[in-house]
This record gives structure tokens, sequence and C-alpha cells, in this order.
């Protein structure tokens, strides 16, 4: 980003909200920009998209993802009107199973790890899902796009913002040492950094808090996570 500015709102409680930067949709989005083997992928217009368990697949195909679950709550705000909640706003959520694999590309049985949610009046919208994996050069993360509404998400339409969060380390280390399905990701863990890696490394410390999701519980209950998302509409 070169350095542009960090565009901050503030609350009329004080609190300041930050406008999360802009990073790449990645190889493996299936939002309709890609093509492969001479095909669009896009789960976007496939119905049942729509949901808040992303462990299942949907559109006929059966397999369901297996990891340590995930609560995941983003809540969505305008940064230019006082941090105001954001409602009838539409999130697509993509991430790597807890083998490291997107569903679609790496394997076409499936089409999990990846649903569209409303926001609340509350600017909230909530997902059920697995703790990604961490996967050679890139520090783990989960993918979204934000939509002006539902109608927009499943159009085909360019989203008003396309980001990543990125999930703290020790967490990481502790879920990835639970279960042998992780086995992979401890090494490749070891072999990267968020102040390296390729997406994470240009934002400022305020953007960087930002696209951190906040993260309550164990590998053995699972976790809670929470993270805003702040919005220029």
């Amino acid at each position: 980003r070169g350095g542009a500015a960090t565009l901050t709102g503030t609350a009329a409680d004080g609190s300041v909200c930050v406008a999360n930067p802009a990073e790449t949709e990645g190889p493996f989005p299936a939002d309709g920009t890609n093509v492969r083997e001479g095909q669009t992928i896009n789960i976007l217009t496939e119905d049942g998209v729509i949901r808040e368990d992303i462990r299942t697949s949907i559109g006929g195909l059966t397999p369901m993802a297996d990891g340590v679950p995930v609560t995941l709550e983003i809540t969505l705000v305008d940064v230019g009107r006082a941090c105001a909640p954001l409602g009838g706003m539409a999130v697509y959520v993509w991430q790597c199973d807890a083998e490291g694999i997107y569903s679609i590309y790496a394997a076409q049985d499936r089409n999990y790890l990846r649903g569209v949610g409303i926001s609340d009046a509350t600017g909230k919208v909530r997902f059920t899902t697995v703790f990604p994996a961490c996967y050679d050069g890139r520090w783990p993360h989960i993918h979204f796009e934000v939509f002006s509404s539902a109608e927009m998400a499943v159009s085909g339409k360019a989203a008003l913002l396309t980001s990543q969060f990125a999930l703290s380390e020790a967490e990481c280390r502790a879920v990835y040492a639970s279960q042998p399905l992780y086995a992979a990701s401890i090494r490749a863990l070891d072999r990267v950094s968020l102040a390296r890696d390729g997406i994470f490394r240009d934002s400022s410390e305020a953007e960087l808090a930002a696209q951190m999701l906040v993260l309550e519980g164990d590998p053995v209950a699972g976790y809670r996570a929470t993270g805003r998302v702040g919005v220029v509409v």
C-alpha cells in the first residue's frame, strides 16, 4: 500500500475504529474472479451458500471439515460515520482446512469452509468453522469479502472490501500440537513470521491490530474468535 495513511473513525464513546486494509483475495477465492480448467469458479451462486455453519459442503457434495471448532463473530462498522454498525451487509468467508487444503481447488469433491453471512442490526455476522492450518509461505489466516447486500454478494459484483484476518501465534501453536490433523502446520509455522508475511507485513500497527482475531478458548473446547471490520462505505 506504499505507506498510505491509516483511516480511522471515532465512535460516540470515544473508541476508535480502523478501516481494514484491502488485501489480495489469493489464488483460491471461488468468487467468480478466477478460472480453473476453462471454467469460472463461483460458489457464491450456489444454493445454500448463505449459512452460518461452513464446515459442511453444499450443492450435493458431502465431505465435512474436521478440526478444532471455531465460532467466528465479525462486526462491521462504518468508519466514516462514527463507527456506526453496518446491518444488512454480506460477508463471504473462506479458508483452508486443518490440513492446509482449500476446497474446490485442491479437493474438487468438497466446497466446505466457504460461506456468506448477513450482518444483523448490530453489524454482527457469525460463522461456525474450524481452526485453519498453517501452510508454507503464509501466516495462518482467514479470507473475507464485504458486500453491500446479499444480492450483491451472489451477483458477481465487486466487493466493497477484500481482506484477511490473522491468527495469534500462541493459539496457533496450541491447536497445531493438539491434533494429528494439524501436524504439518507445526513445521510450517516455524518457517514463517507475521512480520515477514507477504500480506500482513505492510500493514500499519493499527491496521495489523484490526486484522488480528481475538481468540478465547482452548483446543479441546474450541475457540470463540471475534474481529471488527472497519469499512469505508
